[in-house]
């Protein structure tokens, strides 16, 4: 079959690799896709969110599935698009409906569906500009530090934790009057502050059953012991080695299973992945957020540990016969580290050329935010590498990558030296 595979970061290219192992996989385009899917696959100038061309393009095409990677689309309602429209309809779209989107498109409705299936997750409450000073006093109700949520997308970046008071005050006023992160902030959730290790558990579900993937923990500071400004992730590490068979029982007793029980209470068609923001409290498993895709760095240290066929899987989902498919998993650890440009998550420079590509062993690069300039890959993003490996625990597949990054070279490269650390 063919497939399109849409975004271009490196969760897409992680199933880019994954996919094109399936005998199923007849021919994978990637839209807009970066360097390394280049490489593999046929990347296709596209926006994930022309629908219009999307459309075109798939009956062009004879496309006969459609894997999604990034929100953007899916909370733009891609999957409504194609069910609602004839000459689509019979296309599967991996990835909920519009409205199951809202999980991860809106803080507000994702806290209120916790709430209404007795979801574990923090207290909290929502303002806008108009009741900006009522988060004011909101505030003092709570203990340091406070948490502000941009209700919108804000690209990984909309969530501000603050130990004082009155910057936080400052803050609330940022986002919802002076609009700090533009309409993402226009509503902006206070919760209740959480102290504990985070984590993610990925779920894939038909609307039905669901297969829990292999548990993973991310970096989002650009710093080193978890210091400085918030990222999209410097890197993750899988499986999360405190997560034991109790905690692993309490997550999906008390999160996954009434997740997947409130789509189908609610109405709301999912088909896809459904990534559980989790904070270990005491060995008491509480959701922190939704999202409505695979993380990135995640995706590519869950994906490589994945035995079973990919596409096979997804067509289990599209099928809704997810409870008849064997989920294998690989023993191994699987760690990644990423490779950013120098001044990200701020200004930084693209177009830098990457030197060393060719010299990697026994690690998987994942290519982010690059593309090809004539024959040479260029950095295109603040992410641009990120390299994973296998190993019997985690520090040995953390050495391999370091190893392997050394290798490597463009101009103002940074990458964090502490992936793991806390673990230890």
């Amino acid at each position: 079959m063919t497939i399109l595979l849409l975004g271009s970061g490196g969760r897409e290219h992680a199933f880019a690799w994954k996919m094109i192992q399936s005998p199923l996989c007849e021919k994978l385009f990637v839209a807009p896709g970066n360097a390394g899917t280049a490489a593999i696959a046929t990347n296709v100038a596209m926006a994930p969110t022309d629908f219009e061309a999307i459309k075109t393009f798939v009956l062009q095409e004879n496309v006969k599935m459609v894997v999604v990677g990034p929100e953007d689309p899916l909370v733009k309602g891609i999957y409504d698009y194609f069910k609602n429209d004839e000459s689509l309809k019979d296309i599967p779209v991996i990835g909920p409906s519009k409205l199951g989107a809202q999980l991860e498109g809106s803080k507000e409705f994702a806290k209120e569906f916790l709430m209404k299936h007795n979801i574990p997750t923090a207290a909290y409450d929502s303002f806008t500009a108009e009741t900006v000073e009522k988060g004011c006093a909101f505030l003092e109700t709570l203990q340091p530090p406070y948490v502000l949520k941009a209700d919108g997308l804000a690209a990984g970046k909309g969530v501000l934790i603050i130990q004082d008071l009155e910057e936080a005050k400052t803050e609330l006023r940022n986002m919802l009057v002076h609009e700090k992160f533009g309409a993402a902030s226009s509503k902006v959730v206070i919760e209740e502050f959480l102290d504990g290790i985070e984590l993610s558990c990925f779920v894939l579900t038909d609307g039905k059953s669901y297969k829990i993937l292999p548990t993973a923990k991310d970096y989002k500071r650009i710093g080193e012991g978890d210091t400085g400004l918030n990222t999209g992730g410097m890197g993750a590490v899988s499986p999360v080695p405190y997560v034991d068979a109790v905690l692993m029982e309490k997550i999906e007793t008390r999160i996954v299973k009434p997740t997947i029980e409130g789509f189908q209470k609610d109405g709301i068609e999912y088909k896809g992945f459904v990534f559980i923001g989790l904070i270990n409290v005491k060995n008491e498993p509480i959701v922190i957020e939704y999202n409505v895709r695979m993380g990135d760095p995640e995706t590519e240290v869950v994906v490589p540990r994945l035995k079973s066929d990919l596409v096979e899987l997804f067509l289990s989902v599209a099928n809704q016969k997810l409870d008849e498919f064997t989920l294998e998993v690989d023993p191994r650890s699987a760690t990644t580290i990423m490779v950013v440009s120098g001044g990200y998550p701020e200004e930084f420079e693209k177009g830098k050329v990457i030197t060393g590509l060719e010299n990697i062993t026994d690690s998987i690069v994942f290519h982010a935010g690059t593309k090809l300039d004539n024959e040479n890959v260029v950095s295109n993003g603040g992410r641009v590498l990120t390299i994973t490996s296998y190993g019997d625990d985690f520090q040995q597949a953390i050495k391999k990558s370091y190893q392997n990054i050394d290798k490597l070279n463009f101009d103002k490269m940074y990458f964090r030296k502490d992936i793991g650390f806390d673990l230890l």
